[in-house]
């Protein structure tokens, strides 16, 4: 049973990380089409959430240095979404 959670955990983190990338590829898209600058911030907030939402995936298989990890792995997100702010108020 642990086993069957385990690989049901692993497979919603993937579709999270796809639909991440999903997202930072359209905020890409329309960056290209027009370039201003409120696509731009969306696009690299995207970008940075992304990655964030990589690095918390690979968080969970690395058990040393988990507290100095999740420090690391909490640094895009915040980045994303101030990037995201800009892009609505800017």
């Amino acid at each position: 049973m642990a086993e069957l959670v385990t690989v049901a955990l692993m497979g919603m983190r993937l579709i999270v990380f796809g639909l991440a990338l999903g997202l930072t590829l359209i905020s890409f898209q329309a960056y290209s089409k027009q370039r201003t600058e409120q696509l731009q911030y969306a696009f690299i907030g995207f970008a940075f959430i992304s990655m964030g939402v990589a690095l918390t995936s690979l968080g969970t298989q690395i058990d040393e240095f988990v507290r100095l990890f999740g420090i690391v792995e909490t640094v895009p997100f915040i980045v994303g979404f101030s990037m995201l702010y800009l892009s609505l108020y800017r």
